[in-house]
């Protein structure tokens, strides 16, 4: 059994043509090729709870929480596809990473794409592709931990906007300015991670899509989709007195009610 086991999926937004959902850490959006084990999806649970077909638009990786979009027509679902893919769709993150970025920056760095294989995601034989993503720092600590070669170690919370939608870019970005996302397994750094499993219980990616923007494919008026931190993000963010710094439209219900 997993928490998400006849659990049902929160609701953003809904109307006929398409629905978003609070996407929870730890679920695939799909069948995936890497996970042959997992055996339940946010595409699947969505469509038992609607009792209608539903059709992915856009991608977050399975350790990522946040806002997640579905279309409830092919022809809904190939027209928001491909706002996704000319970079019409607005998007915004938040993260918590190793290390004190500068305040505010842009990192361009070209990936290659992934691909999904039994063994894992390898880089496609295919040159690399033009990737972009603006990121902010919205507060930073310093532990009494060491856990490299320092006797502290430095963590930040930053803001986070893709201006491109490269497979795993906002994790790959982070790790080519040294600065991983902490609970990532693949690109980031182990001994951190494990730090934060040891003080924080934290066994997830701290990874969150907080809010899309897009314009509604049927009405054409502008759409702003959000999604509040998930509780155990949001208590982590406690745990290190960062609350403060979470824009209030990001904070969970209840505290935007206190």
């Amino acid at each position: 059994m997993t928490e998400t086991d006849g659990a049902t999926l929160p609701i953003l937004y809904q109307d006929q043509h398409l629905v978003a959902i609070h996407k929870p850490a730890g679920l695939l959006v799909h069948r995936s090729a890497i996970d042959r084990r997992e055996r339940r999806f946010a595409l699947q649970m969505l469509r038992e709870q609607l009792g209608q077909r539903v059709y992915a638009v856009h991608r977050l990786d399975k350790g990522s929480s946040g806002v997640l979009l579905f279309a409830l027509s092919s022809a809904i679902g190939r027209s928001l596809s491909s706002c996704f893919e000319q970079r019409q769709v607005g998007k915004n993150y938040l993260a918590v990473v190793r290390g004190h970025p500068p305040l505010a920056g842009e990192i361009d760095h070209p990936l290659r794409r992934h691909i999904d294989t039994s063994e894992g995601a390898r880089a496609a034989d295919a040159p690399a592709q033009d990737a972009f993503t603006r990121y902010r720092t919205l507060a930073t600590i310093e532990l009494p931990y060491r856990v490299d070669r320092y006797p502290s170690s430095r963590y930040a919370l930053v803001e986070l906007e893709p201006l491109s939608g490269r497979r795993h870019q906002l994790r790959r970005h982070l790790k080519h300015i040294a600065h991983p996302i902490i609970g990532d397994a693949t690109h980031g750094k182990g001994r951190h991670n494990r730090l934060f499993q040891t003080l924080f219980a934290c066994h997830r990616l701290l990874l969150a899509c907080t809010e899309l923007r897009l314009v509604h494919p049927v009405s054409g008026a502008p759409l702003t989709l959000r999604a509040p931190l998930a509780n155990d993000f949001y208590r982590l963010l406690a745990r290190l007195e960062w609350t403060s710094a979470v824009p209030p439209q990001w904070r969970p219900d209840a505290e935007k009610q206190a």
